[in-house]
């Protein structure tokens, strides 16, 4: 594993060099990056995170457990969750639930990183029930101190009528300011067919996540998310985005919490690349 992450790395060195000083970010995990290790062992899995030199994190699950051992276990390890990911048809179910787990946990922001739809396509109808629901959501979450924020994914890049918007477009202009804000995950904007620079400046006030991995140089882009394949997210540095530019834009709109999720067949191998690479770019 040692010699792959080297090899890995020396690939990427020369290069970063020359962008030194592009990331001030504290670099934290979403936790579903270790999805397959936390099936068997949280604790353990936990300490894989804390090995890595990981401070702040995103959850994806509490395992079934009560929020405050789950907790517990975090702040043995020094970890802390900054945010969590939260379904929506959890929060469809039970808002007040998901509110009130998130405050037991301390969580400084909630994220709902899908919106249902039908296999046709993510229509204004099903957007417009969208809106509705993340305003609601997101005023019973600013109740309690939280931020709630919503995920895109690249379904929203769908034409919004007959004009040059997106449905995406829709989503941020029509959620309240003050009640719901976002997180670009990186690689699926780029996926999309789309400038993550670009649409960090087009909405400057209303991303406060970003969600760090790379796509594969070569990969097909513009594929609905379910048709992408896992081998398509490569480690950072080594794919197709220009992260120099990503993470200098992310920093002058006031972005602060920036997490790695590793979705691919090889995530405990390239993590620690990862985090080299960002190193570099400090």
């Amino acid at each position: 594993m040692k010699k792959i992450q080297a090899t890995l790395f020396s690939l990427l060195i020369s290069s970063a060099a020359a962008f030194s000083g592009d990331f001030t970010g504290s670099v934290g995990l979403q936790l579903y990056s270790l999805r397959e290790s936390f099936k068997s062992d949280v604790p353990a899995s936990l300490d894989k995170v804390k090995a890595l030199g990981i401070k702040e994190v995103e959850l994806a699950s509490i395992y079934n457990m009560e929020p405050a051992k789950f907790l517990g276990l975090l702040k043995e390890r020094d970890l802390v969750a900054v945010s969590a990911h939260y379904q929506y048809n959890q929060m469809e179910k039970d808002i007040s639930a998901a509110v009130a787990e998130a405050k037991a946990l301390g969580l400084k922001y909630v994220a709902c990183p899908w919106i249902p739809h039908p296999d046709t396509g993510f229509d204004e109808q099903v957007c417009r029930k969208a809106i509705a629901d993340f305003n609601k959501w997101g005023e019973a979450f600013a109740k309690e101190g939280i931020r709630f924020a919503y995920h895109p994914h690249g379904f929203e890049f769908l034409p919004l009528g007959d004009g040059a918007d997106r449905m995406l477009d829709l989503l941020i202009r029509e959620t309240k300011t003050e009640a719901v804000s976002f997180e670009m995950d990186v690689f699926w904007i780029f996926q999309g067919g789309q400038d993550p620079v670009k649409w960090l400046e087009k909405y400057p006030t209303r991303w406060v996540m970003l969600h760090l991995k790379d796509l594969r140089k070569g990969a097909p882009v513009g594929l609905v998310p379910k048709k992408v394949a896992k081998t398509d997210q490569v480690a950072l540095g080594l794919g197709a985005v220009d992260w120099p530019a990503v993470l200098r834009t992310a920093a002058k709109i006031g972005v602060k919490h920036y997490f790695i999720e590793d979705e691919s067949p090889a995530v405990e191998e390239q993590l620690p690349v990862s985090l080299r690479y960002l190193k570099t770019l400090q």
